[in-house]
């Protein structure tokens, strides 16, 4: 488990199915993610490869749930992208926790556990061209943008950080 200043961020379980299903289930939250608004079925099936993913590499996944209250806010981690651009942070939060700054502390803290826990050396994030909400949380952790490419007619925008942290060599 990690925690921010307002968060308890911890790996993926299948007990938080049911907030997956809304959050992946509602457009708002998940028409801009790459593949879309998801089924409760490929939610299942995801959810079932996040967990997975946190034996197989020691990163993943978390779900974001406030302090005050046990709320669930959303999901953030770290993902292997299937293009070979390389292990992408990834964040969405449920429509009504947009704006409050949830997205920055979440991402922030994904960003130092990749670099500095999980010993990876670059981390990437990718977001549509017009989502000005994901582009500003991207910057806002330090991520800079690095590539721009055409994903099904649709403008994308790669950022990457690349670690510093003291372990690494030069």
């Amino acid at each position: 488990m990690m925690r921010t200043g307002r968060l308890a961020m911890r790996p993926v379980t299948g007990t938080d199915l049911p907030d997956l299903i809304r959050l992946k289930g509602d457009p708002r939250a998940f028409a801009a993610m790459l593949g879309g608004v998801r089924s409760p079925f490929q939610t299942a099936e995801e959810l079932a490869e996040e967990m997975a993913l946190w034996g197989r590499r020691g990163f993943g996944m978390w779900t974001l749930r406030e302090f005050a209250g046990d709320d669930f806010v959303g999901i953030a981690g770290l993902m292997e992208r299937t293009d070979g651009r390389g292990i992408a942070l990834r964040f969405a939060l449920v429509p009504a926790r947009h704006g409050q700054g949830f997205a920055v502390e979440a991402a922030g803290a994904v960003l130092r556990f990749g670099q500095e826990r999980a010993g990876l050396r670059r981390v990437v994030a990718v977001a549509r061209a017009d989502n000005l909400g994901s582009r500003n949380v991207l910057g806002a952790i330090g991520m800079r943008e690095t590539e721009y490419f055409d994903r099904h007619g649709e403008p994308m925008v790669m950022y990457s950080s690349e670690s510093d942290y003291p372990g690494w060599p030069a």
